[in-house]
């Protein structure tokens, strides 16, 4: 008997070996695997260390906005086409030149690689035969948004470089290693978009941000982020943006038939350092995260091929000549008081009144029910897909119907309304539920 437990021992050696290659296999693998995100308490869910609209993180972050050059811009974006002279110049972009009338497919690779593989994802440029502004489309910040990304790729392949005035440089996958992983992060779990413009010597997410601002984004004169929403919560087609600044306001107007959210961009957000450094940037969110959404996607390209109809660069015949959408200066999202399964009974778009049932949570358990009200009259501008939510999960965004001017303020709640939070519609960042 004695002489087998050496035996013995090898053997349950051997076994152990492989269980712990076989863990360390599991473990590589679940790296491609989110925890389920439910946006219940996502400051939790995450490895930011501070809520990224603390003051020290914003200080932190202004200071890196500030040390950005300011990008020129000599005349309005309005103007930027009708007033430009002469024949069009070659852009520099990546180390490459790219002449008028051309169309090249680059690559930008961050200098922050978490594999330590290279990882590169395609930069789709158009520069026009004619002289003009430089407008830049990026999607999929967040790696599980994928309407951007058709948007882009329909968007750039549909542009005819001997008829444009400028260039449109298109981005269709920025966070591509949570696109592969089909996650909104990077794989620390830190949100890309929290940390621009970035610091060189930040952590990796800070670096990739900074790559990706200086090398491309540093070279346009415009800018349309373009996201979903987050969490299995879906966003009616719409532009986020600060109307306070004119050539932001130029942007907005000209995406034809789409709804307007005044918006002030959270400091981190890439959106905010565009505009900080002098690029006017807008945000198009259309649908969620996770699925190609085409009804999201013709809409959203149809936005798209109107501004760059609006402001000049490209001459079409046929524009969006719809009525055009409302403008929400205030918002407000509407949270569960319970948890349990949520089901609406509205849909996006929907007009709802003050007081308007918007849906029921029920306990599957107890089978105890609650009903979510509209603490306003307004529309539903986004909103949770059927599922279980937690007590404060954010359910129903209402654009509230208000012909104020923009401000910073947010709108008082009624005291007998339900459980909600009121917001200028830049709140949301606090809980990542869009942007």
């Amino acid at each position: 008997m004695t002489s087998q437990h050496p035996k013995k021992a090898l053997c349950h050696l051997a076994i152990g070996l492989l269980l712990a290659a076989a863990s360390t296999w599991v473990v590589a693998a679940e790296v491609a695997v989110d925890p389920a995100d439910n946006g219940a308490n996502i400051r939790d869910d995450t490895t930011d260390d501070a809520d990224s609209r603390s003051s020290e993180v914003a200080a932190m972050a202004q200071e890196l906005v500030e040390a950005v050059p300011s990008h020129p811009q000599d005349v309005p974006l309005a103007e930027a086409v009708t007033t430009a002279e002469g024949l069009a110049e070659p852009l520099l972009l990546l180390d490459t030149e790219i002449a008028p009338g051309s169309t090249i497919r680059l690559s930008w690779s961050a200098t922050e690689l978490f594999e330590g593989v290279p990882v590169s994802t395609p930069v789709l440029v158009v520069n026009g035969a004619l002289p003009g502004p430089t407008l830049c489309l990026t999607a999929a910040v967040h790696g599980d948004e994928l309407n951007g990304v058709e948007m882009v790729r329909r968007v750039l392949h549909d542009l005819n470089a001997e008829k444009l005035s400028g260039a449109i440089i298109g981005v269709p996958i920025v966070n591509v290693q949570g696109f592969r992983r089909g996650s909104r992060y990077l794989p620390d779990r830190r949100d890309l978009n929290r940390y621009f413009p970035g610091n060189p010597k930040g952590s990796a997410a800070a670096r990739i941000a900074h790559s990706f601002f200086t090398n491309v984004v540093a070279h346009c004169d415009a800018l349309v982020d373009l996201h979903t929403g987050s969490f299995e919560r879906a966003n009616l087609p719409q532009i986020r943006a600060d109307l306070r600044n004119p050539d932001v306001v130029t942007l907005t107007q000209g995406f034809g038939a789409m709804v307007i959210l005044h918006s002030s961009p959270a400091v981190g957000t890439l959106r905010h350092a565009a505009t900080e450094a002098g690029i006017p940037a807008v945000t198009l969110e259309a649908g969620g995260p996770s699925q190609l959404e085409l009804n999201e996607v013709k809409h959203g390209v149809k936005g798209i091929q109107t501004l760059i109809s609006a402001i000049g660069m490209m001459r079409k015949k046929r524009l969006w000549a719809a009525d055009p959408e409302p403008v929400y200066y205030r918002s407000s999202w509407v949270r569960a008081d319970s948890g349990g399964i949520l089901l609406a009974d509205v849909s996006l778009g929907s007009t709802v009144r003050e007081g308007d049932l918007l849906g029921t949570i029920t306990d599957p358990m107890s089978n105890a029910r609650s009903e979510l009200h509209s603490p306003y009259t307004g529309r539903i501008i986004g909103m949770a897909r059927n599922q279980v939510v937690m007590p404060g999960f954010a359910a129903f965004h209402v654009g509230i119907a208000t012909a104020e001017a923009p401000v910073d303020p947010p709108v008082e709640a009624p005291a007998e309304s339900t459980v909600h939070e009121d917001t200028d519609a830049s709140d949301d960042y606090v809980d990542g539920m869009s942007e």
